[in-house]
């Protein structure tokens, strides 16, 4: 039975570093370029994990052994029994996340693949607001915000994609001035949340914006 501990961004990390390396041996003849290339690959790819048990590590490494394009789907496909899903998250949960939403319109979440996300994200359009959900340290944070299509691409401060972007404007309360004290934190994020998702090989710039303006 396989153990999963492969995050979505982590996998979305792998595919990036196969692709690069399946380029390589594509378009280089120099053997020692490609060795280079395979082992920095791997060294990203375990670099991106905190801890590893000897048995995912030797898993992992395999991709500075593969030589074609077979052999690197077969690798994608064999470490999609690893993925870990998305904590299990139910309505009255999201709820309880934006209590002053009386009328809060969530998405079907029996329709979403929860292997493929590193947060649950939804646009209500008739607001014009962006609600996210992530889980940190064994609980749940929402934030929400105004959302505004800027009709430009740039990159995305989530997946750094050069892809549309929207403006994300969320309000916080300065606590350290006066709890009356309203404040604002903008960033430019993919108008398209499952394609950043998709995207997403690191949460780093995601949790510093999400910490940064949770209530």
């Amino acid at each position: 039975m396989c153990t999963p501990f492969i995050r979505n961004h982590q996998y979305n990390l792998i595919k990036k570093q196969t692709k690069f390396v399946l380029h390589t041996l594509r378009t280089v003849a120099d053997r020692r370029v490609l060795e280079t290339v395979r082992y920095s690959a791997a060294t990203n790819i375990i670099e991106a994990f905190p801890s590893l048990t000897e048995n995912h590590k030797q898993l992992l490494e395999q991709i500075s052994t593969f030589e074609t394009a077979e052999d690197f789907q077969r690798y994608l496909s064999e470490l999609e029994p690893y993925l870990e899903s998305y904590p299990t998250i139910t309505l009255k949960q999201i709820q309880k996340l934006f209590p002053k939403n009386k009328k809060l319109k969530v998405p079907d979440l029996q329709l979403i693949d929860y292997r493929n996300i590193t947060y649950l994200s939804w646009i209500d359009i008739a607001s014009n607001k962006l609600f996210i959900i992530y889980p940190y340290e064994g609980q749940f944070i929402g934030i929400e915000g105004r959302i505004t299509p800027t009709h430009k691409k740039g990159y995305c401060m989530f997946c750094n994609r050069h892809q549309e972007l929207a403006f994300f404007y969320v309000k916080t309360k300065n606590v350290n001035v006066s709890p009356d004290n309203i404040s604002a934190v903008g960033q430019y994020v993919c108008l398209d949340n499952l394609e950043c998702n998709r995207s997403i090989t690191d949460t780093a710039k995601l949790e510093r914006f999400i910490l940064s303006v949770r209530k």
